[in-house]
Order: C-alpha cells, then sequence, then structure tokens
C-alpha cells in the first residue's frame, strides 16, 4: 500500500473573508471549493489550491468565526512548507508579502512567514521530480508562483512511536536526522519533527488540524484493517463525496487521513466552475437554505478580479 505524499493539509480559521483575501488573492491560490465541515454543517470547509484542484496543493480551513489564536504544541504540525521554483521567487515573495507588512525571515534557500492568524508557511526552492501544482494569478507569474507541498514540520508527544508509524507502516523513508519521505509513484511529501514547546498545545485558529496523506479507494479498506491490526484503530472509511477518507492518530498525538484522489471537486460540475458557489454533498443539499443561512457571505475571488479587468 504505496501513499502518495501530502493529499490536502486542513487548518482552523476565526475570520473566513480575510482567509480568502489571504489564501487566494495575497498567495495567490486559487479557492477551489466552498462548501461545510460534513461533521458540523454550520462550519465553513475552504479549499484552495492549484488550478485543477490537484491533491497535493490542497490547503483547507474550517471557519469557526471569532475563534481565539491557538497555539500549536505537541500532537500538532506547527509549520507548511511549499514549494517555488528559484531563489528569484524567494525574492519575489519576501516583496510580495512585506509590501503586505507581511514579517518575512531569509534563511538560506527559504523564506519564512506566518498568516494573520499566525499559521506559520516557510517557501523553499524545490528539486522535487513532481510536477508543479500551479494557480493562474494575473499578479504572479507562473515561473514565480507557489507549486504545491513540500512537507510539513510537526511537534510530536511521542517521538518513537511517530517513528516507528512512518517508517513500518507508512512506508516511509528516513531523510535527514528529523524528517521521513512518504513517496508514492505521482508525487512525494515529507514531515520532518522539531522539539516540542513546553507550552500545551491549544487547537483554534492559526492551528492546523489534521494532515492527509494520499491513498487509493482499492487501498482504502487494506488501511483500515491494517490500523486495526496493529492497535492504532481509524474511522473507517469515510465518505467525503469527493474523496474518501480514512482517519487515525498517530503515537505522537498527530491526527493522519488518508486521502483518495478520486472523485474530486469536479463531480459537482466543471473545473472552470470551482469555487464559485457552494458545494454540498448530495446527502444535504435538501438543508442548502438553513446551511447557507448560517455561513459568513463570501466574495467569489476570480468574479471580483473580472469585475476589476
Amino acid at each position: 500500500m504505496q501513499l502518495q505524499g501530502l493529499h490536502h493539509i486542513t487548518a482552523i480559521t476565526g475570520d473566513a473573508p480575510r482567509n480568502v483575501d489571504f489564501y487566494a488573492r495575497l498567495l495567490g491560490l486559487r479557492l477551489t471549493a466552498k462548501t461545510v465541515n460534513q461533521d458540523d454543517t454550520s462550519v465553513y470547509h475552504l479549499f484552495y489550491g492549484d488550478e485543477q484542484a490537484s491533491p497535493g496543493a490542497d490547503i483547507t480551513f474550517f471557519e469557526y468565526p471569532h475563534a481565539v489564536p491557538g497555539r500549536a504544541g505537541a500532537g500538532m504540525v506547527h509549520r507548511i512548507v511549499w514549494r517555488v521554483a528559484s531563489e528569484e521567487a524567494l525574492d519575489f515573495w519576501a516583496a510580495r508579502l512585506g509590501a503586505e507588512d507581511v514579517a518575512t525571515e531569509r534563511t538560506g534557500g527559504s523564506l519564512r512567514f506566518a498568516d494573520f492568524e499566525g499559521l506559520s508557511h516557510e517557501l523553499v526552492v524545490s528539486t522535487a521530480p513532481d510536477a508543479p501544482l500551479i494557480a493562474d494569478h494575473p499578479d504572479i507569474p507562473a515561473a514565480l508562483a507557489l507549486q504545491g507541498f513540500e512537507g510539513v514540520r510537526a511537534y510530536s508527544g511521542h517521538q518513537e512511536g511517530s517513528d516507528v508509524v512512518l517508517e513500518k507502516l507508512m512506508g516511509a523513508v528516513r531523510r535527514g536526522e528529523d524528517a521521513w519521505e512518504v513517496r508514492g509513484d505521482e508525487r512525494g511529501g515529507w514531515i520532518a519533527f522539531d522539539e516540542p514547546p513546553a507550552e500545551p498545545a491549544r487547537q483554534s485558529a492559526g492551528t492546523v488540524h489534521h494532515v492527509a496523506w494520499g491513498t487509493t479507494d482499492a487501498d482504502a479498506p487494506r488501511w483500515v484493517r491494517t490500523l486495526e491490526e496493529v492497535g492504532l484503530g481509524s474511522s473507517g472509511i469515510v465518505d467525503r463525496h469527493y474523496f474518501h477518507s480514512v482517519y487515525f492518530r498517530e503515537p505522537g498525538g498527530i491526527l493522519y487521513e488518508l486521502a483518495t484522489d478520486t472523485p474530486g471537486f469536479t463531480v459537482d460540475g466543471p473545473v472552470e466552475e470551482l469555487g464559485r458557489r457552494i458545494i454540498l454533498p448530495p446527502w444535504l443539499e435538501d438543508r442548502r437554505p438553513e446551511i447557507e443561512a448560517s455561513l459568513t457571505p463570501l466574495p467569489d475571488p476570480r468574479a471580483d478580479r473580472a469585475a476589476r479587468g
């Protein structure tokens, strides 16, 4: 059962309009889906990524309006690492972020910054063989755009257990002292560990909720059986309509999801329509008026762009 690197990363925001502005306008990602948390339909689930909503570039957010800032700690991912093509791209992003008063830190071949809620990001020059996953944006040349996920940095509450699950269960390969790479035929990604802070974790705005690794519909049942056999347990297969998921918590406390690539967000319409309207799985359609009434109104970033010419 070969995992295909990072599939998506889900975090929490307390302000959906500012979140859309930061990730779609400033970072140049495409708002690929406006839907809801299927476990709490009062909550947005926003997806951003490349032009095709490809696995490997999807950063997603649950919106809990006015959520207080969280704090990453043991058992949590604390930084999202993105690929760019060159040092020139790092120069571009340092200037673009700086013009919006976003503080940046340039260290060697990387650029670090945080979003408006403190979620930490890092851009690194990619040497991966994977195809770049790029979104179109009028102010960001394709050669300088974000290219999808490189990896994540995390704090483990049980480092030995985290390492064993990655190596023995998930087929990861150690890369350096603190990192593990999960690579399939199509793409790869890594998770690296840092010493946890003394302060306890607080999951809220500006923190990562879970990280998803790519799998297939054929392998998902086998993952459920394997997780049960090794004593970790799982959610079983959860039908998210747009993909199928298996959730489990690894020994260090991090919530992992194994998510399939299919059918994808175009199951509800053509790729040109991605992000334009609120989409719901079929079993929630009869509740659409109630659900939409509870959500923060959000603009279509691309409609606004067209209106501005």
